[in-house]
C-alpha cells in the first residue's frame, strides 16, 4: 500500500496529507472505497508504526501491532465520526492494540525483561537532541515512566496537540499537557545528572 495511491488520492504526497484530507479518506472508506483505504494506510502507516516501535521497543512486534491496528480500523470504520479528527482515532485504537498485546503477553511471560542493547531507537526530538549524545537521550526516554514518555513522544515527536494527545491516551488535554511536561523536566532531570556525573 504506497503512497503513489495517497497522492493519486488526495492529490499530495502521503506524507504531507492534512487532517481535512484523512477526514475525506476515512468518510471514503466508510462509504465502500477501497482506494481511500490506501491512501490512509499510506499516509498515515509510517507515523503509527513509529509510535508503536516508541511505545514496544520491538520493530518487529511493532511491525504486527500496525497491521493489527489498521485491522481494526476496517473494523470499527463505522463507528468513525466524520466531525472528529482521524489521527488521534487512530492513535487511540493503535494504543488500545498496544496495551491488549501487553495484557496477552504479560499473562505467558510475568517476568521478562529487555537488555538496553536490544532496544531499539526511540525517535529523539531534534531540539533535546543536542542536550546529550544519542545514547544518553535514548537511556533517558527509556527511564521516564512510559505515560509521560508517550505524551512527550505524540506532542514534540508526531507533532499532535494536547487535545489530540489527551484523547489518545484517554485523559484530559490538561493531564496529556501535564504528562508531556513531566516528561520532559524527567528528561532534563536524567540528562542533568547523567552529565554531571560523566
Amino acid at each position: 500500500m504506497g503512497t503513489s495511491r495517497a497522492k493519486e488520492w488526495t492529490g499530495m504526497p502521503a506524507e504531507v496529507a492534512g487532517g481535512d484530507s484523512l477526514s475525506a479518506l476515512m468518510t471514503a472508506y466508510q462509504s465502500g472505497d477501497g482506494g481511500a483505504f490506501e491512501a490512509l494506510y499510506g499516509a498515515l502507516a509510517p507515523q503509527v508504526g513509529g509510535y508503536l516501535r516508541a511505545l514496544c521497543r520491538d520493530a518487529t512486534r511493532a511491525e504486527d501491532l500496525l497491521q493489527e491496528t489498521f485491522l481494526q480500523v476496517h473494523r470499527s470504520r463505522r463507528t468513525y465520526l466524520p466531525s472528529r479528527p482521524v489521527k488521534p482515532w487512530i492513535y487511540a485504537i493503535a494504543r488500545h492494540v498496544f496495551l491488549m498485546s501487553c495484557r496477552s503477553t504479560s499473562r505467558r511471560q510475568r517476568h521478562e525483561t529487555i537488555a538496553d542493547e536490544a532496544l531499539p531507537e526511540i525517535p529523539v526530538p531534534p531540539e533535546v537532541a543536542r542536550l546529550a549524545d544519542r545514547d544518553a537521550l535514548q537511556r533517558a526516554l527509556g527511564a521516564i515512566p512510559a505515560d509521560r514518555r508517550e505524551a512527550l513522544l505524540l506532542r514534540h515527536v508526531w507533532g499532535l496537540s494536547f487535545r489530540e494527545v489527551g484523547a489518545v491516551q484517554g485523559v484530559t488535554e490538561a493531564a496529556a499537557k501535564l504528562r508531556a511536561h513531566r516528561g520532559v523536566v524527567g528528561l532534563r532531570t536524567l540528562l542533568g545528572s547523567s552529565r554531571g556525573g560523566s
